[in-house]
């Protein structure tokens, strides 16, 4: 379950894969992969827009990838302008975005456009809880950020939270743990202890 942001009209944005850590010393980066199809989206000059922290000297750039090796089964790429292993941890955690024809892309029954989910009426037990405001993509999971009468909500989307997206009927149905629209009631102190009775007899 996931949503995808359209960068422009007729294009839009693939989240492919994440950088874990630096490997080595000469720039190579550990990577979690997001896609089913690497040797297609990691071939040696992909380039890729970077979801990083507007601090970040990355912020606004692309990466191209020089090549990508397996080692013990696990992927690691290197980047043109990534020449060693302090460069390549600057690039902690950064998220690898392609971008893509919408008309290419395969149906995916629980991928979403943003646009498609923020309006959308949230619903708990039949009940409206609010409604989506926006969707922000985070390194981990993707979040619905869910205007409420008691301020925003962020619910993770992910299946066990969110099982069904309806766009016909302008519905997501969630089915949230507890406290996570209301605050949980806090639990009541312990009494006292009864001051044992004295029997003067």
């Amino acid at each position: 379950m996931s949503a995808r942001r359209p960068p422009r009209p007729g294009r839009t944005q693939l989240r492919v894969g994440r950088l874990l850590k630096a490997h080595g010393l000469k720039g190579a980066i550990k990577l979690e992969l997001y896609t089913d199809d690497p040797e297609r989206r990691f071939t040696p000059g992909s380039s890729f827009a970077l979801q990083v922290p507007t601090s970040s000297p990355w912020h606004g750039k692309r990466l191209e990838l020089a090549e990508l090796r397996w080692y013990n089964s696990h992927p690691v790429a290197f980047f043109k302008d990534v020449p060693d292993r302090t460069a390549a941890e600057g690039l902690i955690k950064a998220v690898l975005w392609v971008d893509q024809d919408a008309a290419e892309l395969p149906e995916e029954p629980d991928a979403w456009y943003d646009h498609q989910l923020v309006g959308l009426d949230v619903q708990r037990d039949g009940e409206s809880v609010g409604k989506v405001a926006r969707v922000e993509h985070l390194p981990a999971q993707d979040l619905l950020i869910v205007t409420t009468a008691s301020g925003d909500v962020m619910v993770p989307f992910v299946k066990a939270i969110v099982p069904a997206v309806d766009i016909g009927a302008g519905i997501v149905t969630v089915t949230p743990p507890a406290g996570l629209f209301e605050e949980l009631p806090e639990e009541p102190a312990d009494a006292e202890p009864a001051e044992p009775e004295h029997d003067d007899r």
